[in-house]
């Protein structure tokens, strides 16, 4: 969990039922991008020589092939923006999961992603980790298409959904990795986070 005193003023104000969405979704985005800092600790770089207006130096640049971005549709979106200002010259791709109300399970419906993610460092954007069932399902996804370094950028998780992601990987040869803005307390009988902030896509995007 990121530990900072300007993402917990953010999420405070973000869980408040008064803040409109346009404010709703500046949020989510200067969270995203704190919260990025942190999810891109191991992002992979190589050496590279440059001179500078007062002499040669050696630095870093991001590695080959680029990491790929993958929001998970249609909250995910809205962590986007957030995102891109951080690592820019990231490749985007998207995942389309839909969570069953009565099951509680994810399937896919529909993705825009590379065929072949061998090699490429993935960080997967959802809002709220609630049983964990969909990040797991994404996760799957994106190895069975060759990625083996994932990590997923949450702003809002439950004990429950970490105890299900954990459950799924632990021993596994694809260890991944988990930055969400605050642990809340537990979910409720239809799956929501407590106190969380509600349903994410709607607060974004206003009810469709």
């Amino acid at each position: 969990m990121a530990n900072h005193p300007l993402i917990t003023h953010k999420l405070t104000v973000l869980r408040d039922k008064e803040t409109n969405s346009q404010v709703f979704r500046h949020l989510v985005e200067e969270l995203v991008t704190l919260l990025a800092y942190e999810a891109t600790r191991e992002v992979k770089i190589h050496p590279v020589e440059i001179v500078t207006p007062v002499a040669p130096t050696q630095g870093a640049m991001l590695s080959l092939p680029r990491p790929v971005v993958v929001p998970i549709l249609r909250a995910g979106l809205g962590m986007l923006e957030g995102m891109m200002r951080v690592i820019p010259s990231a490749d985007v791709g998207f995942l389309g999961m839909v969570r069953d109300e009565k099951t509680l399970q994810a399937s896919t419906y529909a993705n825009r992603l590379p065929d072949d993610l061998t090699g490429r460092q993935c960080y997967v954007l959802d809002p709220m980790l609630a049983t964990g069932g969909t990040l797991v399902a994404a996760f799957n996804y994106l190895i069975d298409k060759g990625a083996k370094d994932i990590t997923a950028i949450c702003l809002l998780s439950a004990p429950e959904g970490v105890a299900t992601v954990e459950r799924a990987f632990k021993g596994s040869e694809f260890p991944v990795t988990l930055v969400t803005g605050a642990m809340d307390e537990k979910l409720n009988e239809h799956g929501y986070i407590v106190p969380g902030l509600g349903d994410a896509g709607d607060r974004l995007y206003g009810v469709v």
